[in-house]
């Protein structure tokens, strides 16, 4: 059998993936590839901006094609099918026979008939070529404008903020997301970007572009106002390529794309369709997991079996757009009759939820998240499964009360039919079966059956199921660390505390196997450091830390580093602020006020820390150690020093408190706020650690997190006298830094206490475990051998010889470069080294 596949793209490489899976060694497969490389990762195409290569993006497995002998041809387009001869005639005028034909050809990206679209500066965002076209032009742009505002479009926002230029959003629409957001969500995804700095225009309908006055292009609109931009990027959706279709007198959708019937077939039965190209019951699909279902059915179908068949798609998505959590399940715009909907929004920290049920609230039609989308997993397995709602559905969206757990979704409800991968259609039971035959392990489960594989959204639901199934079979759960440790976290700070180990390599010989890993040695790294607070780069403890705490400062996307020193509670003098800008100006940094008030400066060479850290150091300032999984910062309002509506010193408060704990490294970061009276200027309720003054003392807030997914932190105790504030907080840190998991925040490792907040209640005031004086004493020990790890270092000739870019020279590191703007420096683009690098000296 000679099948030819028109089309290698996302879709087309699956079906010969799956072409392989069924063992067609028989026949004569022949690809050909419009573009100039095999098959790569478009759902994740904007990460090309963040560094990643088209070979990171590849999805064609080393050897596919040697080992499975199916023949690629790349830059090869098809121009012609002849039906009755049953050939595909290429661009070159190469004439392929087959006898099964899968058209695999996409879609094309649709571009507006405004007048001016041709212009020079204008693109679509589709392929690799598009991107670096683009990259191209972004390094001579300060403005960059993208047509459309759906899911594509705003993924190019993106793109274009990642080239650094000022970004807008125009939308013809009078929302964004349109087909995926109700009007509510739309605000609030709206609110939510523009808080980034892009900036967003609905309801604009383009008329022309013509040349700009300030800019290259003014975008003229049709109500007369205009806008001017350096780059534009159309992408205002996709339409199916179906024009050899047409050409050769298949059928088509009403609304454009090839016609098939469930086995993926043209009205030409030696003829496929798959993917974008493709129309099931005239409806088009532009996600990726129809359209690799449907390469599943043609692929089985071809192998014989004739019960596959592809019965449509649900089209419910979970994205990040612009690090903005946004999902939508089923019915999201509440259009079935008799419907009934209920919204959750909290303006303050931009999150909106709804869920739309049945008009009896017993059955979940769709669903609406913007800004936090946790409940994701449960609530699209309730859609697709019919489970019913619980008596209260509207808790399923609504915060946690305090000590009061959200209703979920056991995995034990589900049923084995229920689809937990969309993208590689991996249901509960294929995954129990994958357990049932040794895959114990994620790796194992994606290469098993390839569960999480592709997108990796299900990964979460994946390992909760794994699990499940795991504990069912009466196998062992294992949170062993890694390889070569068969203890959890928790279980290896107890043996390293118990047994006094001070060293990686004692701990392994007694405790583990092999040489060790990137997952345990900076863990352990950070256990020793909050059991003995030993310098971190001293000889036997420097080779484990990762690579911010190896150099005391976060290393950058360009190879430079941040410094940030101290300023406990956001208090600097005037002589502090004069130094910092001396020393920014002197060695060129790039300055920036941040989130927890102190000043970050960017853009140091390796070889200049130590020189920036000494004057640093003359002034007054100590490590901020923004590089480590420790104490960041304690943010804290004016207070009643300044404020006439504070009760109490917060700022006095905020710096006892950054001072006591500045030197302990926990499992993860950790911040504090400290607010001076219940306006929460501080925002201390968003903290690991919040402080609030009442006129009774101190209130004591636990476990929130402002991060990426927003957490409430919640009261542990009331009206604390200064004293017994701080002793609490003794015992909560030392808890956390004892118990949690690796690389786990406060908010996640209370959320999974057995027990919750009356457990955590129990043990920090009523000293139920009776350790409270044990933590209280190791957190002492933390505070009393407290160093500044800078001054440590700038004073340790051994330890400065690290701080070189080249072991053989003392000379920086020139692949690093600076440019201007708005006044400072930042790095230079890609494209921006290679113009600088080509002027002669």
């Amino acid at each position: 059998m000679k099948i030819v596949v028109v089309g290698h793209g996302m879709v087309g490489h699956q079906f010969l993936e799956s072409l392989a899976e069924r063992g067609l060694t028989q026949a004569h497969v022949t690809v050909l590839g419009e573009e100039v490389r095999p098959a790569y990762d478009r759902v994740h195409l904007s990460e090309f901006f963040a560094g990643k290569s088209a070979q990171d993006l590849s999805l064609v497995a080393p050897g596919f094609f040697e080992r499975t002998g199916i023949e690629l041809r790349l830059a090869a387009q098809a121009m012609a099918i002849d039906r009755i001869a049953h050939t595909v005639t290429t661009a070159t005028g190469e004439v392929l026979p087959y006898d099964k034909l899968v058209l695999a050809t996409g879609s094309y990206p649709f571009v507006p008939a405004v007048p001016g679209r041709d212009r020079a500066g204008c693109f679509v965002y589709r392929t690799i070529e598009d991107l670096q076209a683009m990259q191209a032009a972004g390094a001579r742009a300060r403005s960059g404008v993208v047509v459309g505002g759906g899911l594509l479009g705003l993924e190019c926002a993106k793109a274009l903020r990642d080239l650094g230029l000022q970004t807008h959003v125009v939308e013809f629409s009078p929302r964004l997301m349109a087909v995926q957001m109700d009007e509510g969500g739309a605000r609030i995804l709206r609110e939510k970007i523009e808080a980034l700095g892009v900036q967003v225009h609905l309801g604009r309908n383009t008329v022309e572009i013509t040349d700009g006055a300030s800019a290259r292009h003014r975008m003229v609109f049709a109500d007369g106002t205009w806008l001017e931009t350096d780059m534009i990027v159309f992408s205002a959706g996709i339409r199916p390529r179906d024009e050899l279709a047409r050409q050769s007198l298949l059928a088509v959708g009403a609304r454009g794309g090839i016609a098939i019937d469930p086995q993926c077939r043209t009205n030409d039965p030696d003829i496929y369709a798959i993917g974008e190209c493709a129309a099931w019951n005239d409806q088009t699909f532009g996600l990726v997991a129809p359209g690799y279902e449907m390469a599943r059915v043609a692929a089985k179908h071809l192998a014989g079996d004739t019960s596959a068949a592809f019965a449509g798609a649900d089209m419910s998505t979970k994205l990040k757009l612009l690090g903005v959590d946004v999902a939508s399940i089923g019915d999201a715009h509440g259009k079935t009759p008799g419907c009934r909907s209920y919204q959750y929004i909290d303006e303050r920290q931009q999150v909106y939820k709804k869920i739309v049920t049945s008009a009896d609230g017993r059955t979940l039609l769709g669903a609406v998240l913007v800004g936090d989308a946790v409940e994701y997993g449960t609530l699209l397995q309730m859609a697709l499964n019919g489970i019913a709602l619980p008596s209260h559905p509207e808790f399923l969206i609504l915060p946690s009360s305090e000590g009061q757990a959200k209703p979920g979704l056991g995995v034990e409800m589900l049923p084995d039919s229920a689809q937990i991968c969309s993208c590689n259609n991996v249901s509960k039971g294929q995954i129990a079966q994958a357990v049932g035959e040794g895959a114990t392990t994620i790796a194992q489960l994606k290469a098993c059956c390839k569960a999480g594989a592709t997108c990796g959204g299900c990964i979460p639901l994946v390992t909760q199921v794994m699990k499940a199934e795991m504990a069912k079979r009466g196998l062992a759960v294992n949170n062993h660390l890694c390889e070569h440790f068969a203890h959890s976290r928790q279980e290896l700070y107890h043996l390293v505390r118990v047994g006094h180990i001070q060293s990686f390599d004692a701990l392994l010989a007694r405790h583990g196997q092999g040489l060790g890993c990137d997952i345990c040695k900076p863990t352990v790294a950070n256990i020793l450091a909050s059991c003995w607070n030993d310098f971190v780069l001293q000889p036997d403890l420097a080779p484990l830390q990762d690579s911010n705490d190896y150099y005391l400062g976060n290393i950058q996307k360009d190879g430079s580093y941040s410094v940030v020193p101290r300023m406990p509670g956001g208090e600097v003098t005037p002589q502090g602020l004069i130094a910092v800008g001396q020393v920014a100006q002197k060695y060129g940094l790039y300055t920036k006020i941040t989130g927890g008030q102190r000043v970050d400066l960017f853009g140091a060479r390796v070889e200049q820390l130590p020189l920036i850290w000494e004057e640093l150091i003359a002034a007054g300032f100590e490590s901020g150690h923004a590089y480590g999984k420790s104490l960041r910062t304690v943010k804290s309002c004016v207070g009643s020093t300044w404020c006439r509506y504070g009760v109490d010193d917060s700022v006095g408060m905020a710096i006892a408190l950054e001072n006591r704990y500045k030197g302990l490294r926990a499992p993860h970061k950790i911040k504090f706020g400290v607010s001076g009276c219940t306006r929460e200027c501080a925002e201390a309720q968003s903290k690991d650690v919040g402080v609030i003054a009442t006129d009774k003392g101190w209130n004591l807030y636990v476990c929130g997190n402002g991060g990426m997914k927003p957490r409430h932190a919640e009261l542990i105790a009331s009206d604390l006298d200064k004293d017994t504030l701080v002793q609490l907080i003794d015992r909560f840190l030392m808890f956390y830094v004892r118990t949690a998991d690796r690389l786990q925040r406060t908010s996640t490792w209370r959320d999974n206490l057995q027990g919750g907040l009356d457990y955590l209640k129990d043990v920090l005031i009523r000293d139920s475990l009776g350790i409270a004086a044990e933590l209280e004493a190791q957190m002492q020990q933390v505070v009393d051998t407290y160093q500044c790890e800078w001054k440590t270092a700038v004073t340790t000739p051994a330890v400065r010889q690290r701080f070189r870019s080249f072991v053989n020279s003392a000379q920086p590191d020139e692949q690093i470069i600076f440019v201007q703007e708005r006044g400072q420096i930042r790095p230079a683009r890609p494209q921006e080294r290679t113009a600088l690098a080509s002027i002669p000296a």
